[in-house]
């Protein structure tokens, strides 16, 4: 059981862990997940996604097939400002063969792209997390750009943040201006619900 620790130490001790998983578990915890997203979906006609990077769990494979089951998925596209401040995510269609290299290592969709508002098309949103708690409580990698856009989705807009097992924890340190998560999507677990919440709104 996890105690009480900063921000910062969470993140640390959850990458160091990240990098420890071998890149044959890292593929079977993604073919899990892909095997989920039928429940993590639903009827969601568009969907927000995101690409798996290093250690994240998951691949391409999992976008691929939510593109399979969704009309349109759209993935994130980050932004700065005039003096380099992080600003609310844009967002792309996802169409394979397309993505362009990006800041941070990402791979986004090629423009035009849609303005941050456009998560409120999204009935489902999946979000990297390196760990969520039991009240829907996210720890992301500290950007903010998720903290930025969050708060612009729909009224109950499933919100999933992607873990794997062992990073759905009990409790995580919490700030008020934190959009908390509906939902966690585990290798193991599946699609998980938090107990009375429904989304934004």
């Amino acid at each position: 059981m996890m105690t009480a620790k900063t921000k910062a130490e969470y993140r640390s001790a959850l990458q160091q862990k990240r990098r420890a998983v071998s890149a044959a578990a890292h593929q079977i915890e993604a073919e899990q997940l892909c095997g989920h997203l039928v429940d993590a979906v639903g009827d969601a006609a568009t969907v927000c996604a995101y690409l798996p990077v290093g250690t994240e769990p998951g691949s391409e494979a999992l976008v691929g097939r939510l593109r399979a089951l969704c009309e349109v998925v759209l993935l994130p596209v980050t932004q700065t400002g005039s003096e380099g401040e992080h600003l609310p995510l844009g967002w792309g269609e996802y169409v394979p063969g397309t993505l362009i290299s990006a800041r941070f290592g990402l791979l986004e969709p090629p423009q035009p792209w849609l303005e941050p508002p456009a998560i409120a098309q999204a009935g489902v949103v999946l979000v990297p997390a390196l760990a969520v708690d039991r009240a829907g409580v996210r720890l992301g990698r500290g950007g903010g750009f998720y903290d930025r856009s969050l708060p612009l989705c729909a009224p109950g807009t499933r919100l999933v943040a992607v873990v794997r097992d062992d990073e759905l924890v009990e409790s995580l340190p919490a700030e008020p201006h934190d959009v908390r998560m509906t939902h966690a999507l585990t290798p193991g677990g599946g699609l998980i619900a938090f107990g009375g919440m429904t989304g934004r709104g």
